[in-house]
């Protein structure tokens, strides 16, 4: 089994309980030798297989492309919704469902008067992409059976069991509580369905992490500095990053003995250490976090560029990919590569922090274009200057096709101690030597 079939196949089988190991390989090998994109080939192995024998799965086993199965879980929220489908009216119901392994999100196409705490069991259910997450769907082709209470207790239910830290919220929630601080608080008008909305963002953070969050309801009586407890607030995805949202279904209060919790406001919202590029590696997308290391290479794209006025694009000979012919703005940014030891990350700078690390002014860069009638004079020259610079990098990282990037807030020159760095390196080099014999 080769390197790229591997996970997939066993991807298939999981989802599949654990059988046909081998007849899924061959069949994704199949499809794939006939050039059937890898998606679509998975989708045709589910459906074969799940038509061959139709078995019971959990919300963990669910994958995109899966059909006819069925699945036992407790309604934890559900809302109804106003949608318009092929220029057609119609009413649906959304929300989340449950069981021991973990919390998906549902949408039913029909009334099936459902409410939150029903233990269900849904057959001949399907999953689809939505949002960058699995959604469970069923409507009236399904048949939803309603079971005792007792048949799937609260307990059982990770997201129900209790509060996490915000370190532990991650991508694959749906649902969360915790008990946090407000760091930042703002207020935002937005346009709702042709009405204007108040809502409220700003930052929570305990003594593990902060998160960004959003307030669909309002929220008395809190400001930054509050205690507060929340709990089944949603958790939706952006660039890797997850985020708190509050909204009906959310129960929000005030922590009255705040000072038995094992963080202040002071420390929660002091700025957060540095990470090994290690960890950062291993998360699809974390929020406010500190990177400190050399820089290993200046990529190409760094120096100055042209932006599209009306989208921000970088454009190619005053060409926009939106907007075509444009009048460019000119920009400054860099494209980096930090490694501390651990792993190497890319790491993207403004043309605000390009400046402070580079050492010079964009004013002074476009100088440099006009004096050589070459944009990569500017690039050429960062890369000599900068490449073994050592350096810190505080901001957000996130996860696409082509790696880990954090986009830095800010960066500067840390200062450091060559003899303490070296004792490190040293120390780090001695335990993994220990541990391997």
């Amino acid at each position: 089994m080769d390197e790229v079939t591997a996970p997939h196949v066993e991807e298939l089988s999981r989802a599949l309980g654990n059988e046909y190991k081998e007849e899924i390989k061959a069949e994704l090998e199949k499809l794939l030798n006939f050039k059937v994109p890898l998606e679509e080939a998975k989708r045709t192995v589910i459906n074969k297989f799940m038509l061959s024998s139709p078995s019971a799965v959990h919300v963990k086993d669910l994958v995109a492309g899966m059909s006819g199965f069925e699945i036992t879980g407790r309604i934890i929220g559900i809302e109804e919704k106003k949608v318009v489908v092929k220029n057609e009216h119609r009413t649906i119901f959304s929300g989340s469902l449950g069981d021991s392994t973990g919390i998906c999100s549902f949408t039913c196409w029909d009334d099936m008067s459902l409410e939150a705490g029903d233990v269900v069991r849904i057959k001949n259910a399907y999953v689809r992409m939505w949002n960058n997450r699995t959604e469970l769907y069923f409507g009236k082709r399904s048949v939803v059976e309603k079971l005792p209470d007792n048949y799937l207790p609260d307990s059982e239910i990770p997201a129900l069991s209790g509060p996490k830290k915000l370190k532990d919220i991650s991508s694959v929630d749906v649902l969360a509580s915790s008990v946090v601080v407000i760091v930042e608080m703002y207020h935002r008008d937005v346009s709702l369905k042709g009405r204007v909305q108040t809502i409220v963002e700003g930052v929570m953070a305990d003594e593990t992490a902060k998160l960004p969050f959003t307030s669909w309801i309002p929220l008395t009586g809190i400001d930054i500095g509050s205690f507060i407890s929340f709990e089944n607030a949603a958790v939706r995805v952006f660039r890797g990053i997850p985020s708190i949202n509050f909204n009906q279904g959310t129960t929000v209060e005030p922590v009255e003995e705040a000072y038995e919790l094992p963080f202040t406001f002071d420390s929660a919202s002091r700025p957060p250490e540095a990470l090994p590029a290690s960890r950062i590696l291993d998360n699809s997308g974390m929020f406010d976090i500190m990177l400190i290391g050399d820089i290993i290479s200046v990529r190409p794209g760094s120096g100055m560029i042209e932006r599209c006025p009306v989208c921000n694009r970088v454009t190619q000979k005053s060409n926009c990919r939106a907007h075509g012919q444009v009048e460019c703005i000119s920009d400054m940014r860099m494209k980096l590569i930090l490694d501390d030891g651990t792993g190497s990350v890319h790491v993207m700078l403004n043309s605000e922090l390009s400046e402070a690390i580079y050492g010079k002014s964009m004013y002074e860069a476009e100088k440099m274009v006009l004096d050589s009638i070459s944009r990569d004079v500017v690039f050429e020259d960062m890369r000599r200057k900068l490449t073994g610079k050592y350096i810190a990098v505080r901001g957000n990282s996130s996860r696409n096709e082509f790696g880990v990037t954090v986009v830095a807030k800010s960066a500067w020159y840390p200062d450091y101690d060559l003899k303490e760095k070296v004792g490190s390196l040293i120390g780090r080099i001695d335990r993994k030597v220990t541990a391997n014999g």
